[in-house]
């Protein structure tokens, strides 16, 4: 029985984008009836798709009769989370061969890495490759030679962009297979234990790479609970995944198993057999309610605000961000994962992981069981977990029933906090969000002056002159999506940080992100509607008392009513992020990228 408020919230959105969804179905069933187009193009365009093929690859394609399986990779060998996809399509044409079909790699799409860009020109570019990403899969499957595809992503802006992709060849089936994390190595905290004081200026430049390089050591994912990891999370929840399949560690035995079963599992749900799973269709309401009710239960990053609105738009299904606001009343906290707490994705996965959580919700009614998927109908599956059998073949066993650390795991009866991670704000300073899952209680209620900066690094040299020791609201603005592409405001941490240890009342308001590294110091970020387009936040000046209530959902500016109709916004100089570092090829998409609550994409034609 599904929980009342999370049935009419599903209930609400379904009624919303009754036209825009139906109009996308119409269209999936279209290309649907057009059969494996492979089939139909000309014998010169066939040639072409298999000219470089085996011999029995090319035998296979050219009697059309056997499934094509298309690999979408973002595979590069610079990021360790997408390094081990290299062995990846190896696997999976062996697999597909001895399932009677044939895989290629289809595409490759672009994949960056914020732990890279961080304080970077780079950055500036991050929330635009999702965008990016989508188009070059679009390019990736355009050649209509495929069956089903499977993606190879895992980071910040891959998989959204891949799911938004996919769902653009909706009429295919999509099974996303994902690498795993690193195993652990310097823990979280320790290691931000070392970058405030490095910002102290307490220990060295040399001390500080070296606890970077012990956390970050190897292939994988980072072990922190950020934005890459958050988005293997939803991709299990909604179903995209193999049950159990996120947070296996690379180049294991398990992980090659559940690569190749999950390449048996797309060669298995295609058109040309009798559990034929278009991701399109999968993808309905229900299944973005559920990575909702995730996102929430494991206080995840706030980029999926921006990422689950664009890609529900993209699938004709108009989500907002009072969605997220009345799920988060329904769904309570379950997890303490770093930033949330001290635990890393290791440590969440050896106490339970996914399928405690997914039986934990469903239990309580927070999940729609009967969803579409691509292991079979409804989430059951989910709550078991994989391993390998006494003759090394993949087998699946009843998942955790209880915590094995509840540090890190609660039941749904006993969570740590009642309602989920993120939350809703909203006033005379526009709309934003706010991780509370990591913010102590003490501190979701902060008054204080404003301080301004337009820049990250003006903050950072204040600090270090020792001219921001004080409560204060540090409001840093003119980093939207339309100003310099939104980018992660990590620089901002550990100065904050060391201020609010200090004793101070500190908070930050921004129209930029933080993403997952969202942290101890209470943060209202996607300000929108942003400074660049003369939202309240450019009409905040230096001195006005700004609150910021995560109890009451409120973000507000103390100023006379008259005082504050009469200013005008600020302005600021954005010509130097407009430029070097590929900036300059990205002002179209300035011009064109919608607003934060619309999930910032420049694919306006989606309903969002």
């Amino acid at each position: 029985m599904i929980n009342a408020r999370i049935g009419e919230v599903t209930d609400r959105i379904a009624k919303r984008s009754h036209d825009t969804r139906g109009r996308y179905l119409d269209r999936l069933a279209a290309a649907a009836d057009n059969g494996p187009r492979r089939q139909k193009l000309g014998c010169a365009n066939q040639a072409h798709g298999f000219a470089a093929c085996g011999p029995g690859d090319k035998a296979m394609l050219r009697a059309g009769a056997a499934a094509n399986l298309g690999i979408v990779t973002a595979y590069n060998d610079m990021l360790s989370a997408h390094q081990p996809y290299e062995r990846f399509p190896e696997l999976i044409r062996a697999t597909a061969r001895a399932a009677g079909g044939v895989a290629q790699v289809a595409g490759g799409v672009p994949a960056m890495c914020d732990g890279i860009t961080q304080g970077e020109a780079g950055m500036e570019l991050s929330l635009f490759s999702r965008d990016v990403i989508a188009l070059a899969t679009a390019v990736a499957l355009s050649h209509q030679t495929f069956d089903a595809a499977v993606f190879l992503g895992i980071c910040d802006k891959i998989v959204p962009g891949l799911v938004i992709g996919a769902l653009s060849f909706g009429h295919l089936p999509a099974v996303f297979i994902p690498a795993g994390p690193m195993t652990s190595g310097l823990s979280n905290d320790e290691k931000a234990k070392t970058r405030q004081l490095f910002a102290e200026g307490k220990v060295s430049r040399d001390a500080l790479l070296e606890a970077e390089a012990q956390s970050y050591h190897g292939p994988g994912t980072c072990t922190f609970y950020g934005t890459a990891n958050t988005n293997q999370m939803v991709m299990e929840i909604m179903g995209l995944h193999l049950p159990g399949a996120s947070f296996v560690n690379p180049n294991t035995p398990l992980r090659d198993a559940l690569t190749k079963a999950a390449a048996e599992r797309a060669m298995a749900i295609t058109a040309l057999g009798n559990d034929y799973t278009p991701v399109g269709r999968m993808l309905d309401e229900r299944a973005f309610v559920n990575g909702v009710v995730g996102l929430h239960a494991t206080g995840g990053s706030t980029n999926h605000t921006l990422h689950l609105v664009a890609m529900a738009a993209a699938a004709g299904i108009r989500l907002t961000w009072d969605d997220f606001a009345d799920l988060a009343e329904a769904t309570p906290l379950l997890t303490r994962i770093y930033p949330n707490g001290k635990a890393d994705v290791n440590h969440f996965h050896a106490a339970g992981g996914m399928g405690f959580v997914i039986r934990e919700l469903l239990g309580d009614g927070l999940l729609h069981r009967d969803v579409e998927t691509v292991w079979g109908k409804g989430l059951d599956a989910y709550v078991q977990e994989p391993m390998l059998g006494a003759d090394g073949a993949l087998a699946w066993r009843d998942g955790a029933k209880s915590s094995g650390d509840e540090a890190v795991l609660r039941g749904a009866k006993a969570p740590f906090q009642p309602t989920g991670g993120l939350t809703l704000l909203t006033g005379d300073l526009g709309r934003a969000v706010i991780k509370t899952s990591a913010i102590a209680r003490e501190r979701h209620v902060i008054e204080a002056p404003a301080c301004i900066f337009h820049s990250q690094e003006a903050l950072q040299a204040a600090f270090k002159a020792g001219e921001i020791e004080r409560d204060f609201v540090a409001v840093v603005r003119f980093q939207g999506p339309r100003a310099n592409g939104m980018p992660e405001l990590h620089k901002l941490m550990p100065p904050l940080g060391v201020l609010q240890d200090r004793g101070f009342k500190v908070a930050l308001v921004t129209d930029g992100r933080l993403s997952g590294a969202s942290g101890k110091v209470p943060a209202a970020i996607h300000v929108t509607p942003e400074a660049v387009d003369g939202g309240p936040i450019a009409r905040i000046r230096d001195g006005d008392l700004v609150r910021l209530d995560a109890v009451a959902g409120t973000l507000t500016v103390q100023v006379d009513a008259d005082e504050w109709a009469a200013r005008r916004p600020a302005e600021a100089d954005l010509e130097p992020s407009h430029w070097g570092v590929g900036r300059e090829l990205f002002g179209s998409l300035r011009t064109k990228v919608g607003t934060a609550d619309r999930g910032a994409t420049i694919f306006s034609d989606f309903p969002a």
